[in-house]
């Protein structure tokens, strides 16, 4: 790796596009977080059922996986840029229909549905936003400020993380309808400032529509052991220590936080994690990669131990900006391995597996979270999880060898 490649501070926001896109990036993560919480909050005010979180993330995973085979050929055929405006007009579009539901007093405690189609909607958006999202921003920057601009990416994306939720869980006393009008303007603005991008032309040409062109992100994973651990890693430990399909009732049942305190709990781990990025955006970082990865997931599942186990407000709050921070320097090494190694012509078919299969972490894990919880209780599934992150972490030093000896990035 090029000497003071994680080095690169607030340089890269020198280049116009590169601040439009990341002001427009924010927004838009502000817009999606607000409707969420408001969604999570609706279903278990309406049916006070962990079952019915979890199935939040069920179907938000249901489009995830058949659209990751179209959405990463997209991101690399198409203007990408194009894709993420229609992406975030969609996305306001479903805001706007959920106010004109909410109005008519159409959803009600025997007609919830509605709630999980536009999660659905939502989610297949994402699916097509993430990878022409991640691989546009590359072709923003060169290639010497890649991991200074995939950090500051997450910086944004978890700062519209902390500041979503938050106001979300501010608003919803107001009225649900309040927060879905807020995000139907985040999601409006979002798409307007990336109109005034400049497009990209992708290098090569548009690859053409093959079997082998569908799948060549995963067989480039399948044989990129350093890469194949770093997300296998991820997926396994998100999916049993993910806390946030359980937080609602953290906030209303166990704390005794209401709204307000839901807000500030969904907010906790982004201060974590931009606090992480912040530092990984200023300050080199370049030896010990695999370890570190590793080290990370095995301290977030301590934390997760934790928080189960803390009873208290304030300690889940600590324990949750711990795993926050952990949780993005893992994400930061990730990202940054899989944009240095993937061609650029392939990138978003890359960026699209790994998505599908991060989102399907945190998606499946919010079903098994809520399954779980109904089961053998909240307090258990959460200790649960948090010990298999840490074991997930000790396998996998001896099943990719080649992810604990990585050194560098490159």
């Amino acid at each position: 790796m090029a000497e003071g490649m994680m080095s690169g501070g607030r340089a890269v926001f020198r280049i116009r596009d590169y601040s439009l896109y990341c002001l427009s990036r924010f927004l838009w993560g502000i817009g999606h977080h607000v409707q969420s919480i408001t969604i999570a909050w609706l279903i278990y005010e309406l049916t006070h059922d962990p079952l019915q979180l979890g199935l939040i993330g069920l179907v938000a995973f249901g489009p995830a996986v058949p659209l990751a085979l179209v959405a990463g050929p997209a991101a690399d055929r198409y203007d990408r840029r194009s894709i993420i405006i229609l992406c975030s007009v969609v996305m306001a579009a479903t805001s706007l229909v959920m106010i004109w539901m909410i109005a008519s007093g159409y959803i009600s405690e025997a007609r919830t549905w509605p709630l999980y189609i536009s999660t659905a909607v939502f989610a297949a958006a994402r699916a097509f936003a993430g990878p022409a999202g991640q691989a546009f921003v590359m072709s923003l920057v060169p290639k010497e400020q890649f991991t200074s601009a995939a950090a500051w990416n997450n910086t944004i994306n978890q700062s519209a993380t902390i500041i979503g939720p938050s106001i979300g869980g501010l608003l919803i006393p107001f009225g649900t309808l309040v927060p879905f009008y807020v995000a139907f303007v985040m999601l409006t603005a979002s798409a307007l400032l990336a109109m005034f991008i400049a497009a990209r032309l992708l290098a090569g040409g548009k690859p053409p529509v093959t079997f082998e062109m569908l799948v060549a992100g995963y067989r480039f994973i399948w044989h990129t052991p350093v890469i194949l651990g770093a997300i296998t890693l991820d997926l396994v430990a998100v999916m049993f220590a993910g806390v946030t399909a359980l937080l609602p009732i953290f906030a209303r049942d166990i704390f005794d936080a209401g709204p307000w305190g839901l807000g500030v709990l969904r907010s906790a781990s982004s201060v974590g994690s931009v606090l992480a990025a912040l530092a990984l955006a200023n300050f080199t970082f370049q030896y010990h990669v695999g370890r570190t990865m590793i080290a990370t997931v095995f301290i977030y599942g301590v934390a997760t131990i934790i928080f189960g186990l803390a009873g208290n407000f304030w300690m889940g709050i600590l324990c949750l900006i711990v795993m926050g921070a952990v949780d993005m320097i893992s994400v930061v090494i990730r990202q940054t391995l899989i944009l240095v190694e993937s061609p650029d012509g392939m990138r978003g078919r890359v960026v699209a597996v790994h998505s599908v299969t991060s989102g399907s972490a945190n998606h499946l894990g919010e079903f098994e979270s809520g399954f779980a919880a109904r089961l053998i209780g909240v307090i258990p599934t959460v200790v649960f999880g948090g010990v298999a992150a840490v074991g997930c972490s000790v396998a996998w030093v001896k099943i990719f060898p080649a992810l604990w000896k990585r050194e560098k990035f490159s």
